[in-house]
């Protein structure tokens, strides 16, 4: 390989480096908003939620250099193989972590709605669900990073566990709205939360499968069945 042919190689890795960069920081503030917002939710912290809402911009910034940059190797480089896989990939990826930014702020202005109502207990089961999917978040953020093809598989497991614990609560909010309708105002804004939730889990499902692609270069077979059974459950978009 000669001197400029070096040179060429060495500054497309700086290119991709800079997207894998840029999907790490854009992946952990996401995390960290959805951990806040789970965290305000529980504790009726509105000066918390509030801020959660206010530096979603801050996801949406790092979403459009990955987007500038992908498109920027992509057009350029001509990349083939596995660095075609980590451009496209960056780029999806950088989709779904945008998403998963934008239902952590729909929690947190949801729980500043309820923090002008009286608490309902059901905010706990809320929270363990977040948990979850903060959890899923997390571990696949890592599989994505360290390139660990089957902790990935292992994330895209775990959402039937999040459908179901889903499911269950919705069953749960419901009751408790027929028990007592003076909760109903309350509960309905739970519902959407949950859902929020329920689909953090989703995102985080499609960046497992995205992770496994760049990895193994083929893609996980399509025979996931959701398993949430409160399809008629609100979803805010």
């Amino acid at each position: 390989m000669s001197i400029g042919e070096q040179h060429i190689v060495k500054s497309f890795d700086v290119e991709l480096g800079k997207l894998t960069d840029a999907v790490a920081r854009m992946g952990g503030l996401a995390e960290a908003q959805l951990a806040a917002a789970i965290e305000a939710l529980e504790t009726r912290d509105s000066e918390q939620a509030s801020r959660v809402v206010g530096e979603d911009s801050r996801i949406d910034e790092i979403d459009a250099f990955i987007n500038e940059q992908a498109i920027r190797v992509l057009a350029l480089r001509g990349p083939l193989a596995d660095d075609l896989r980590t451009a496209v990939t960056a780029l999806k990826i950088g989709g779904e972590i945008e998403r998963i930014g934008d239902l952590a702020a729909n929690v947190a202005k949801r729980s500043l709605v309820l923090n002008q109502a009286p608490a309902v207990a059901q905010v706990r089961s809320v929270g363990r669900l977040g948990r979850e999917a903060l959890a899923m978040v997390k571990d696949v953020l890592d599989a994505y990073l360290t390139s660990d093809s089957a902790r990935a598989v292992a994330v895209r497991e775990r959402d039937r566990d999040l459908d179901e614990i889903h499911s269950a609560l919705f069953r749960e909010i419901l009751t408790y709205m027929i028990e007592d309708p003076r909760n109903i105002t309350s509960c309905s804004h739970l519902l959407f939360i949950a859902k929020n939730l329920e689909r953090i889990g989703d995102h985080a499902t499609n960046i497992a499968e995205m992770t496994y692609f760049r990895v193994s270069g083929k893609a996980l077979p399509d025979d996931r069945v959701k398993h949430d059974t409160s399809s008629s459950a609100p979803e805010e978009v």
